[in-house]
């Protein structure tokens, strides 16, 4: 099957420096003698054997011709298939731009167009049908390389230490003024000297938690919030009166025993104190169920 046509004509027959490449088989039957005759009618021709770029004895010029004619015997072809990629190469970079490859007596351009393309080729129609004919583009788009780095730069590129001399980065010149902004309350600020009747929450930021910590440190108050490793306690409405009337007795305690103030794991069990918080005496104690009114 003929190559397919390019929406270009195929160019005009070349009249700059040719070069002919042949074997010993087409040199013995007379086909690259025969080439040669017929470019060299018009133009310079300069010789090669095809061995001799296929083991890289010899290498070309880069845009030294402005044709290059091959004529190879069909087994021939086929043996040089698989390995026909680094030759179209070397051909392609030694012709000038828009320069043309000339394949001469190719078995199937069906097999040869895919790697010409693929070298970089533009596929023109043939002048018979078993010569195909490709032409180097006016500029060929050459792959980039990967660049390639030794052990040492690998381990420098993902290393978590500086290089030396590498200048460090100030995290706070990082922060915008909306990083450094202070956080906008999650609940109304407290007023001091204000009735209150909530407790600060787990993130507290309007100041309820620090007051209470003052508090805390500064008076002599106990206080039972009804609350047990993070949860609720329940108590019904006779334990809370038994326990709210145990509290206002706290700060006059007498004890036969001695040892109600200290917690219910030194009081009997029918201390009157069971159930608040170990407190001195003469402190008060004050009892908040969830904060629920009582």
């Amino acid at each position: 099957m003929s190559p397919v046509a390019q929406n270009d004509p195929p160019p005009p027959p070349a009249k700059g420096h040719a070069l002919a490449i042949g074997s010993l088989k087409t040199a013995e039957n007379g086909a690259y003698q025969s080439l040669i005759a017929d470019l060299e009618a018009t133009r310079k021709v300069d010789r090669q054997m095809l061995d001799r770029l296929v083991d890289n004895a010899t290498t070309l010029d880069a845009g030294s011709y402005s044709s290059v004619h091959v004529t190879l015997s069909e087994d021939e072809y086929n043996d040089l298939l698989p390995k026909i990629s680094p030759l179209l190469t070397q051909l392609r970079d030694g012709l000038e731009p828009q320069g043309v490859l000339h394949l001469h007596d190719v078995p199937s351009s069906d097999s040869f167009s895919p790697e010409l393309t693929l070298a970089g080729f533009l596929i023109l129609s043939g002048d018979t049908a078993a010569t195909l004919i490709a032409q180097k583009p006016a500029s060929v788009a050459v792959p980039l390389k990967r660049k390639k780095m030794d052990k040492a730069a690998k381990k420098a590129l993902w290393s978590l230490t500086p290089a030396p001399g590498t200048p460090l980065v100030d995290a706070e010149k990082l922060l915008t003024e909306a990083d450094r902004a202070r956080p906008i309350p999650t609940c109304e600020p407290v007023k001091p000297g204000a009735p209150r009747r909530k407790k600060a929450c787990k993130n507290c930021s309007c100041g309820l938690k620090e007051l209470e910590e003052e508090e805390a440190r500064a008076s002599k108050v106990v206080v039972l919030d009804g609350m047990v490793d993070g949860g609720a306690v329940e108590v019904s409405q006779e334990e809370r009166e038994r326990l709210v009337q145990a509290a206002k007795a706290a700060p006059k305690a007498t004890s036969s025993c001695g040892s109600c103030f200290l917690g219910d794991a030194f009081r009997c069990a029918s201390c009157p104190y069971l159930g608040l918080p170990a407190f001195k005496p003469g402190e008060k104690v004050e009892i908040d169920f969830g904060m629920d009114d009582i």
